[in-house]
């Protein structure tokens, strides 16, 4: 049933800002559209395209309002084989492909894996994407005209200064009108939008790729569709992220995941490349007044009559007008706190978040960054939480109580192992051992198993071993997978500390 109260929220709260900040992404989208084609290796329409029905469907299915999604460089650069080796229909049909394995992704709940990403990983991402954004201006900032400087200049300066003000119309779209009127008069020797590639004639259509139904095929697509749908959830859930800690809202992160997946499949059936949410179009949106669906929606009808009846105009638009909005861009990304704080975090999380950046930029691979970050955090969690952990040997009569308090498992078993060393080597070695877990909890199977090891060291050396004080679900665990024979091993539940 649908809610009138969400639909009201998500789609008429701010309609007057939504649409107006749709009309600066879809300016914004143009070039960068373009680009990601070229990257791919395909005709600009092919970007293009997926960027119109990707911003349109993602409206309706996604689960973040006010995000922006389209074609992007982290999906194009995944094709660039298949398209050399295959062909561009071959493109359409990995497409189509990538969104099912989005849509089994959220059907399997894949989103939750989100939660092993910490934030400085997400610091990193966005400070990543950041520089990353800021280098991809500087091929329209070398070897051009002074011209071009003073629009950059005079761009940034309106995007700053214009909301003091008035805010009624997003400062970034003021900029791209005076500057393209401006360049246009004065016939500026400066880069337009037409020179970054030829824009397209008439609209997109339906259409089934044109290649054979075999499993043949589907062997050649699948990898692709897979890394294709992998790195679009991971930018897309990352990319929520960020713009719920933007506005203060939340998102429904499984609703995302299953909107790109019918996004994607609706783009392969009209000539388009795959794509995902774009953190730079969504803070252009975001910091333009944009925060409902109808601001993703305004960016894609946008761009379709942009390209369908205004092409030559749009063409004209100078390229410095767009690279000052994406300076603007990653200006605001950027994460300037982040600077200090590596004096005043933990030094494992500044080396998290320094490790992301290093290999995203390096790499231009968001996935391997993000990868990198979670696999360093997860290294650096197991080690502290391996550390939390003691053994206290106390000597009471003829019975010796080993005291363990901390967490037991594969990383910290060693140490357990080593702590309950056998009994005959202690310089006052006692006849009964007592293993007192009353303050430990173990954790898996290699826990247990170090527990058994102790336990049957002891008893081999003629020691009678009791342990107490496993809480219920360590005993469950024991229960179901020690070996050691549990004879006059006394099992005392206590609740976990």
């Amino acid at each position: 049933m649908l809610d009138a109260a969400a639909i009201r929220r998500d789609w008429f709260s701010n309609v007057r800002a939504d649409i107006l900040a749709g009309i600066v992404v879809a300016l914004a989208l143009i070039p960068e559209a373009i680009g990601f084609s070229i990257i791919a290796g395909v005709d600009p329409r092919v970007g293009l395209y997926a960027s119109i029905t990707i911003a349109i469907v993602i409206a309706f299915t996604g689960g973040r309002p006010g995000m922006i999604s389209a074609a992007t460089a982290a999906v194009a650069v995944v094709v660039v084989p298949l398209v050399r080796d295959h062909g561009v229909e071959y493109l359409f049909a990995a497409t189509i492909l990538m969104g099912v394995f989005q849509g089994m992704a959220a059907l399997l709940r894949l989103n939750l894996l989100m939660q092993f990403v910490s934030r400085s990983v997400i610091t990193g991402f966005v400070n990543a994407l950041a520089i990353l954004i800021f280098m991809a201006q500087l091929p329209q900032l070398i070897g051009v005209s002074w011209e071009t400087y003073a629009m950059v200049i005079a761009g940034l300066a309106m995007i700053y200064l214009i909301p003091k003000l008035t805010t009624a119309v997003p400062s970034p779209l003021i900029a791209i009108i005076v500057l393209s009127v401006l360049s246009i008069w004065l016939n500026a020797p400066v880069n337009t939008v037409s020179d970054m590639g030829e824009l397209p004639e008439g609209l997109p259509f339906l259409a089934i790729p044109d290649v054979p139904l075999t499993w043949e095929t589907l062997a050649i697509i699948a990898p692709y569709s897979a890394t294709m749908a992998a790195v679009s959830l991971l930018e897309s859930l990352l990319t929520a992220q960020i713009v719920d800690d933007m506005t203060h809202t939340g998102s429904d992160k499984r609703r995302e995941s299953a909107g790109q997946g019918i996004a994607n499949i609706v783009t392969g059936f009209f000539g388009g490349m795959g794509g995902c949410a774009m953190i730079g179009q969504s803070v252009i949106n975001v910091t333009s007044g944009g925060r409902g669906r109808l601001s993703a929606l305004a960016a894609g009808i946008t761009l379709l009559v942009l390209l369908a009846a205004l092409g030559p105009l749009v063409g004209q638009v100078p390229m410095p007008a767009l690279v000052a909005i994406m300076i603007m861009v990653s200006i605001g990304t950027f994460s300037w706190n982040s600077i200090p704080n590596l004096g005043k975090h933990p030094w494992q999380s500044s080396v998290v978040m320094l490790s992301t950046v290093v290999v995203v930029v390096t790499t231009h691979n968001l996935a391997l960054g993000v990868l990198a970050g979670v696999v360093l955090s997860g290294v650096f969690f197991t080690h502290k939480v391996m550390t939390m952990f003691e053994v206290v040997r106390e000597r009471k009569g003829d019975t010796a109580i080993y005291r363990a308090k901390g967490q037991i498992f594969f990383a910290s078993v060693e140490r357990f192992e080593q702590a309950l060393g056998p009994e005959s080597t202690q310089p006052d070695p006692a006849d009964h051992v007592i293993i007192d877990v009353r303050k430990a909890h173990f954790w898996d199977i290699s826990a247990i198993g170090a527990l058994d090891m102790v336990v049957e060291r002891m008893r081999r050396n003629g020691r009678s071993v009791q342990v107490r004080g496993l809480n219920r679900a360590s005993t469950d665990l024991f229960d179901k997978f020690a070996l050691t024979d549990k004879t006059g091993v006394e099992i005392g539940l206590a609740p976990h500390p």
